[in-house]
């Protein structure tokens, strides 16, 4: 009879088991073989195909010629002869997202555009207009005069799992509609995107065959909806394309409708990356924050106090981790707001309040791709120099010579470059330059403060042993 029980007990709890299994089983929710297929379906009436006309004017190489006599006697001295209007034709994708005619878009496919079709899988055809653009976002909205329009519904970038399925549709090549499909490779990434090489931030990577005329198509997760808009790929790469996160579309749209651009806080820095070595050498215990390697003139951050060489550790309460966060938490604002910021300014915290403007400029990061190791040489500058180099700032020295192969060649410092400090120290001569240069030791850090085209950034060096 102990035997019986214990083998009822045993099979009562093997049943428990099977029982608990099938109900985890059946939540966990299985992909349907044309779950691709039946979010294509669902969502392909509202992607349409954006062409666009501008023109681009071609002037003549021989053009400075025609005000000779002689020349325009053979060849005329008509307008036509020294310039062309060439019809440049682009394409690109966009999806509904509003039923009473919104669309999104990249800014870089509408830009400068003098006319806009709008296309849809069924054939019809409209004429779009612009309603807002924003060049830092690289995002547009068109609109066409037409109601009770199939819509996309917007996801959640932000709760997207690297790793998941993507689907990307659009018109890469002029090819309607195509279907590509891959998973997300990664979230936050900074590439340079569009035709004018400007620097994005925050981008979604993935997998799925992105490539010329996608830009502006839908990035859906497999509940069809958008959590991305499809951007840019990366030249000679294979399954690397980008996406603008939607959260960051979402949260311009109504401006973009409203008022036709985006209205941005801006702090008025200048600001690079703390790298370890910059960390050594202004005395932080961890490479975190955003260094401000210069001030703007009459900006918020100048009226308020901010130095160059100031760390920005925290925005109102709030630790700053990069230069990439530093940006999204001023861009939080709206101009008039004010904000504390806390720095770090000769070894101890300090926290001022600034008032924030409206953004005129596009970006205020400064590349953060200057860390080199010392081999420059360098003179006092000289009106000779001051020529030659085109500089701007006539106190300090000049890099004149750098050496081939070695750190600072590597690094990218060049010929022109002007010292302005050496390990926080001014440097006015050749002597200053030299008499800091003399205390430092083989292997160890040193910081410089460069002067390019009138713009200073921060350089951490490593010193050589001669």
């Amino acid at each position: 009879m102990k035997r019986i029980a214990r083998w009822s007990i045993l099979w009562m709890v093997l049943l428990g088991v099977f029982a608990w299994s099938a109900v985890a089983f059946a939540e966990i929710p299985l992909v349907s073989d044309n779950i691709v297929a039946d979010i294509v379906e669902k969502v392909s009436p509202a992607i349409v195909n954006i062409d666009t006309l501008r023109t681009e004017v071609y002037r003549s190489p021989l053009a400075p010629f025609f005000n000779d006599p002689f020349f325009r006697y053979f060849f005329g001295d008509s307008p036509e002869s020294q310039e062309r209007r060439v019809p440049v034709k682009g394409l690109g994708t966009g999806f509904v997202f509003r039923s009473d005619g919104y669309i999104l878009t990249n800014n870089h496919v509408i830009e400068g555009a003098e006319e806009i079709k709008v296309t849809f899988k069924d054939g019809q055809q409209f004429d779009g207009k612009v309603v807002g653009r924003d060049p830092l976002t690289d995002i547009a909205v068109v609109k066409i005069e037409a109601n009770n329009l199939p819509t996309i519904p917007l996801g959640d970038s932000d709760t997207a799992r690297v790793g998941e399925f993507v689907i990307a549709i659009g018109n890469p090549y002029g090819l309607s509609h195509t279907v590509t499909t891959g998973v997300l490779s990664a979230k936050g990434r900074p590439i340079s995107a569009g035709d004018s090489g400007r620097e994005y931030e925050n981008f979604l990577q993935t997998d799925a065959a992105i490539n010329p005329g996608n830009s502006g198509g839908p990035l859906l997760n497999l509940k069809g909806e958008v959590i991305g808009i499809n951007t840019a790929i990366l030249p000679y790469a294979q399954g690397i394309g980008f996406a603008i996160p939607i959260n960051m579309a979402k949260a311009i749209l109504d401006q973009l409708i409203s008022k036709g651009k985006v209205t941005r806080a801006w702090l008025g820095v200048y600001i690079q990356e703390i790298t370890p070595e910059i960390a050594e050498k202004f005395g932080l215990e961890k490479a975190q924050g955003a260094l401000v390697a210069d001030i703007s003139p009459d900006s918020p951050a100048e009226r308020a106090g901010l130095m160059r060489g100031d760390v920005v550790l925290k925005i109102d309460g709030q630790e700053v981790k990069n230069v990439s966060d530093l940006q999204q938490k001023v861009r939080s604002h709206r101009p008039g707001d004010k904000i504390t910021v806390e720095i770090w300014r000769d070894k101890k915290t300090v926290v001022l309040e600034v008032t924030l403007d409206e953004l005129k400029e596009e970006s205020t990061e400064i590349p953060a791709e200057m860390a080199v190791t010392l081999g420059v040489e360098v003179r006092e500058i000289t009106p000779d120099l001051v020529n030659q180099y085109a500089l701007k700032r006539t106190s300090g020295v000049v890099i004149v010579g750098i050496d081939s192969g070695g750190p600072a060649d590597q690094a990218g410092l060049r010929p022109g470059d002007v010292v302005l400090e050496l390990n926080r120290k001014k440097i006015t001569s050749l002597g200053d330059w030299e008499e800091v240069l003399s205390r430092i030791q083989p292997g160890e850090t040193v910081l410089l403060l460069i002067d390019r085209g009138g713009r200073t950034y921060f350089v951490p060096l490593r010193a050589e042993k001669r």
